[in-house]
C-alpha cells in the first residue's frame, strides 16, 4: 500500500462496487472505505433486476477476463452464500439445440466450455434431455449441473453489512457529480457535499461511461442500455421446468436469448429479451429519460451497430409488443408452456458498452489511471464474478 493513503472512495452500491469495497477493507486494515450510492438502497439496478443465475463459465472466450473471473467468482460466491446463509441452489442448466442447423454453434460452444473447465459438463442426446427435463424438446444439449441460482439483492445487503461492520461507510442517496484529481488525492463533488479521498474506484454500472468521462477518462466505450423483459409462468405450470433451459446463443451478440430460469423462491421465469432502453434508471414498460436517449443517439457506435443489426431489432420489438410473439421462440424449448401460461413480470436494464465503430465490448473493461480506477464494462457474468472482480481491481491498486 502506498504511504499516506487513508481513505478510498467507491462510487456505486451495486454488487461489484460493494464487493470491491469489502475487498479493500479486507486487504487494507485501517483504511477508511466509503461507498457512495445515489439510490436509497443498495443493489437497486442491475444487481436487483437480473435472472439470479450463477454462471458456470460456458460462454466466455477462453483466457478472457470473463472466463477467468467467472470461474473464480463462482467458487467465491458459493462459499460466501454458505457463510451468510443466502440461498444458493445448484439446479443445473441445459443449453439445448433444437435442430441440425444449430450444431456447428453447439460444437463450438462445447469446445469453449470444455476449455473453461466448466465442472461436470457433458453432452446429452434427446432422450437424456428428457431424463433431466421431461418437458424439454431438443436433439442435443450441454448439461451443466453446477450452474446455480441465488438471491443477488440479499448478497448485496450482506456485503454492505460487512463493510459497515468492519468500519466502512455506505452512504445512500449520495450521488457523485464531480471527480477531480488534486494534489494528494481526488476531490469528489456529491449531492451531500464535497469529499476528498486518496483514491477512488468507479463501479457505476449503467453510469460507468459518464463517471469515467467525469474523472477525465476516455469517452469510449459508451454505455448503450438494453432492456430485458421477463414473463412469469403461472403456478399451474411452473413445475414443468426443474432447473434452467437455454438456447444455443448467437455468437454475434452478448445476449443469451430467451430462456427458462427457476428462482430461489420456487417461481419460474421466461426471459429476458433484449431491446434498446430509453432510460438508464426507470423500469416502467414505457420509460423515457430524454438525457439518456440523447446520450445513446449522440454516440456514432449506436448507429453503426443499429445499421448492421436492424433485422434482429425488429424481431425483438415484436416480442416487446406481443406476448404471443415473445413466447413463440421460448415454446420451442418447452412446448407445454405457451402464451396462456405466462404473465408479464419485471424487467431489467443491461449496461452494454459499445465502441465508436459499433462493435459490442464483449469482455470486462477496467481502466486505471493515477488515483482513479474505473470499471467501464461489467455486464453478465458480473454478478457471478463480483467477488473475483473485486480481487482483480484491488490487485491492480496494490500493484506496482
Amino acid at each position: 500500500m502506498a504511504t499516506g493513503e487513508q481513505r478510498i472512495g467507491v462510487v456505486g452500491g451495486g454488487i461489484v462496487g460493494l464487493a470491491t469495497a469489502r475487498e479493500l477493507i479486507r486487504r487494507r486494515p485501517g483504511t477508511e472505505v466509503v461507498v457512495f450510492e445515489k439510490e436509497p438502497a443498495v443493489g437497486l439496478h442491475q444487481t436487483g433486476h437480473n435472472s439470479g443465475v450463477v454462471h458456470a463459465g460456458i460462454y466466455y472466450k477462453p483466457g478472457s477476463l470473463k472466463a477467468q473471473l467467472c470461474t473464480r467468482g463462482r467458487d467465491l460466491l458459493r462459499d460466501y452464500c454458505a457463510e451468510k446463509k443466502v440461498a444458493y441452489v445448484e439446479c443445473g442448466k441445459l443449453v439445448v439445440a433444437v435442430d441440425e442447423t444449430e450444431m456447428d454453434r453447439f460444437a463450438a460452444l462445447e469446445k469453449t466450455a470444455a476449455e473453461n473447465g466448466v465442472p461436470g459438463l457433458r453432452r446429452v442426446d434427446g432422450a437424456e434431455i428428457r431424463e433431466i427435463e421431461p418437458n424439454a424438446a431438443g436433439i442435443a444439449a450441454l448439461h451443466s449441473p453446477r450452474t446455480a441460482i441465488t438471491d443477488y439483492p440479499a448478497v448485496a445487503r450482506a456485503l454492505a453489512a460487512d463493510i459497515e461492520t468492519a468500519g466502512g461507510q455506505v452512504r445512500l442517496s449520495t450521488e457523485v457529480t464531480g471527480i477531480q484529481q488534486v494534489p494528494g488525492g481526488v476531490a469528489l463533488t456529491t449531492s451531500a457535499g464535497a469529499v476528498q479521498v486518496d483514491r477512488v474506484v468507479l463501479c457505476g454500472g449503467l453510469a460507468a461511461d459518464r463517471l469515467g468521462v467525469l474523472s477525465g477518462g476516455p469517452r469510449g466505450p459508451r454505455i448503450v442500455p438494453f432492456r430485458g423483459e421477463y414473463m412469469r409462468v403461472t403456478p399451474a405450470k411452473q413445475e414443468l421446468v426443474r432447473g434452467m433451459i437455454y438456447p444455443v446463443p448467437d455468437p454475434r451478440y452478448p445476449f443469451l436469448g430467451v430462456h427458462f430460469t427457476r428462482r430461489v423462491d420456487g417461481s419460474l421465469e421466461v426471459g429476458p429479451n433484449a431491446f434498446l432502453a430509453l432510460s438508464r434508471r426507470r423500469y416502467g414498460r414505457v420509460s423515457v429519460t430524454p438525457a439518456d436517449v440523447a446520450d445513446t443517439f449522440a454516440w456514432p457506435g449506436f448507429w453503426r451497430f443499429s445499421a448492421e443489426h436492424w433485422r434482429t431489432g425488429m424481431t425483438e420489438i415484436r416480442g416487446v409488443l406481443s406476448v404471443r410473439s415473445y413466447m413463440r421462440s421460448a415454446q420451442v424449448y418447452v412446448p407445454a408452456i405457451g402464451v396462456a401460461d405466462v404473465r408479464r413480470a419485471g424487467l431489467g436494464l443491461r449496461a452494454q458498452a459499445v465502441e465508436r465503430d459499433g462493435s459490442l465490448v464483449d469482455d470486462f473493461v477496467i481502466h486505471a489511471s493515477d488515483r482513479v480506477t474505473s470499471v467501464r464494462n461489467a455486464p453478465s457474468p458480473a454478478a457471478t464474478s463480483s467477488l473475483a472482480i473485486a480481487e482483480y481491481v484491488v490487485d491492480r491498486i496494490d500493484g506496482p
